[in-house]
């Protein structure tokens, strides 16, 4: 079962937890979908390095198997890893990045503890969109300024 796999008792209501955002289109059918990890790197940007890290730290730690113990990634690792590229991008710490797939695996019940660990993340992400802006507004200000000396 891959991060993302809802256990079976809730499989039928909640079909997966996934963002939000409409997903990627996936480079193979589903039924079709086993990508070795030179393919996932291929397809995500991160390096095999990073992918067996987020394995040892329990980001994914339901990687499949082939019969010589190669890793074969499916489309809902896809999404996953793009979920979690998402998050690295918040600066959500590592941590809680991985307390939430604890939370995922742990079922519905964690919906609550979920929601606050992204909204708190949302917090810390409109608070940083605001310095940056403060930011932007400096950086103009002084290109306007040498603009005039000219």
């Amino acid at each position: 079962m891959t991060v993302m796999q809802t256990p079976p008792d809730t499989a039928r209501t909640n079909p997966a937890d996934i963002c939000s955002a409409p997903p990627r289109r996936h480079p193979r059918a589903d039924g079709q979908d086993r990508y070795t990890i030179s393919e996932v790197v291929a397809f995500t940007g991160l390096t095999a390095h990073t992918l067996r890290w987020y394995e040892r730290i329990g980001l994914m730690p339901h990687v499949d198997r082939s019969h010589t113990g190669q890793r074969r990634y499916s489309n809902r690792d896809l999404d996953w890893l793009d979920f979690v590229t998402k998050l690295r991008l918040t600066g959500m710490p590592v941590a809680d990045m991985v307390r939430y797939a604890a939370l995922v695996r742990e079922g519905d019940s964690t919906y609550p503890e979920r929601q606050e660990l992204l909204e708190s993340t949302r917090r810390d992400v409109l608070t940083r969109i605001a310095e940056l802006h403060d930011t932007l507004a400096v950086l103009d200000r002084k290109i306007s300024f040498y603009a005039r000396e000219r």
